[in-house]
């Protein structure tokens, strides 16, 4: 049995706890009378991590594998989330990466030869090269970022943007290159409460004025129960993701004009799926 949550108060005994500090830890001293939460212990590891990613894409939740939706003629983007909430590095290669490496050497198989790369950054800074590399690992880094094929997402360039709709609140644009590919595969990696879907993609490559509609007073309207990005913080977005890669369901706007990223939300999704071939979903996401 695994180690039960506590919370302990700071005394004069208590020695410097451990604390994290952006992408590090270090040891710092709390006043008298503060209280400390510790959460419950970890789960276990995944025991064979290349054996887990293996199994979510080729038995995927809610799709078909993932080969099944490869062809020589695919245009595939595959996005990832950056490292814009500042958490201790991974030890290489980054898990992003060997799902990514995963994903690469399927479309290889199939013959698939149009494949690049977003950091899906949003508003963050951009990625260095050397962030980019961590993340994706050396093999997949010289492959593709010299051809200018694993870049950063840029919300203010204009000539990489796609307008693809509009809700009252304005237009909506996404990134060109996931908006005109035929599958978006999106790897997410969790580091807070149950959060992603369509409101992650959006957040992650969508314009400046398309990811201000997704949060603040306004983007929540009067509905603010029936937002996106609400539901998720509270762990009820409506999509099956477990462990492995599933297609988030259609997010309806509840009312117009009334929760503008809901109603932002739903105009990406119409888009990617109308990129849909043979029925395919065009949003696969790999989260853990």
């Amino acid at each position: 049995m695994g180690r039960p949550g506590f919370v302990l108060e700071v005394d004069e005994r208590t020695p410097p706890l451990l604390v994290p500090d952006g992408d590090r830890f270090r040891l710092e001293r709390f006043p008298l009378g503060t209280r400390v939460i510790y959460p419950a212990e970890s789960l276990s590891p995944v025991p064979g991590l290349v054996e887990a990613i293996n199994a979510a894409l080729d038995t995927p939740i809610q799709s078909e594998p993932l080969s099944a939706l490869l062809e020589p003629a695919t245009r595939l983007t595959i996005a990832f989330d950056d490292i814009g909430t500042p958490t201790p590095r991974m030890r290489r290669t980054d898990i992003r990466g060997k799902v990514i490496e995963a994903v690469l050497t399927r479309a290889a198989a199939a013959g698939v030869d149009d494949v690049a790369l977003v950091s899906a950054n949003g508003l963050d800074r951009r990625m260095t090269a050397e962030e980019l590399q961590h993340i994706v690992g050396e093999r997949v880094f010289r492959s593709f970022y010299a051809d200018g094929l694993l870049t950063n997402h840029d919300a203010e360039d204009a000539e990489n943007l796609a307008k693809i709709g509009s809700t009252e609140a304005g237009e909506i644009a996404m990134n060109a290159r996931a908006a005109d590919s035929d599958l978006l595969i999106f790897v997410h990696l969790v580091v807070t409460p149950p959060a992603g879907g369509t409101a992650a993609i959006a957040a992650g490559l969508g314009s400046t004025a398309t990811i201000g509609q997704l949060s603040g007073l306004r983007a929540q309207g009067r509905n603010a129960a029936a937002s996106p990005l609400h539901a998720a913080r509270i762990g009820l977005v409506t999509e099956s993701t477990l462990y492995g890669v599933c297609a988030p369901t259609p997010i309806t706007p509840t009312s117009a004009g009334v929760d503008t990223s809901t109603s932002c939300c739903a105009v990406i999704w119409a888009r990617l799926a109308s990129c849909t071939a043979a029925g395919a979903p065009a949003v696969t996401r790999v989260a853990w």
